[in-house]
């Protein structure tokens, strides 16, 4: 079975503010290429595609779309990431299953990862994106994608998508 999680995709246009702003990479980070960058909803683990769908479907209906942002850098144990903002967006993951997971749901877009033990790392990121803001958009699909190991990280593949209300 593959692992889902159900996530939104930022628009091409924000994904190329971002990525301008990021400007050259590296530093002993791993690096999420841009085509890969989403915010998690929920993630379900080993599933049937089929049925998760169907169950997504159903949790998503009547939802409306929701106008999110992304802001500036912070840090989690070995990742980089964007803060995402938007009102709504907590009740959306919420509905998506994100209450089933142990932890709080932070909505936030992953950039790198790099070794727990070496946090000093990311320092230089967190403190050039403290001010970056992209604009804010309505983000009116939920897709439900896989993700597969491969050489060099893990593969994206959206297999469904939601319209959300208002899209």
């Amino acid at each position: 079975m593959p692992v889902l999680f159900s996530a939104l995709v930022p628009p091409d246009d924000v994904v190329e503010q971002l990525a301008e702003a990021l400007g050259e990479t590296g530093d002993g980070l791993r690096w999420e290429p841009p085509e890969r960058w989403h915010v998690t909803l929920a993630y379900y683990g080993p599933d049937d595609v089929d049925s998760r769908a169907a169950w997504l479907a159903d949790r998503l209906a009547g939802r409306p779309a929701v106008d999110v942002r992304l802001e500036k850098a912070a840090t989690f144990p070995g990742v980089l990431w964007l803060t995402v903002a938007g009102s709504e967006l907590t009740p959306l993951a919420h509905a998506a299953g994100a209450d089933a997971e142990a932890r709080p749901y932070t909505p936030h877009l992953t950039l790198a990862r790099f070794p727990r033990e070496e946090p000093g790392l990311a320092a230089r990121w967190t403190e050039r994106l403290a001010r970056f803001t992209s604009r804010r958009w309505t983000a009116g699909t939920v897709v439900l994608m896989t993700s597969e190991r491969e050489p060099g990280g893990h593969r994206y593949r959206v297999v469904r998508a939601f319209e959300l209300d208002g899209a």
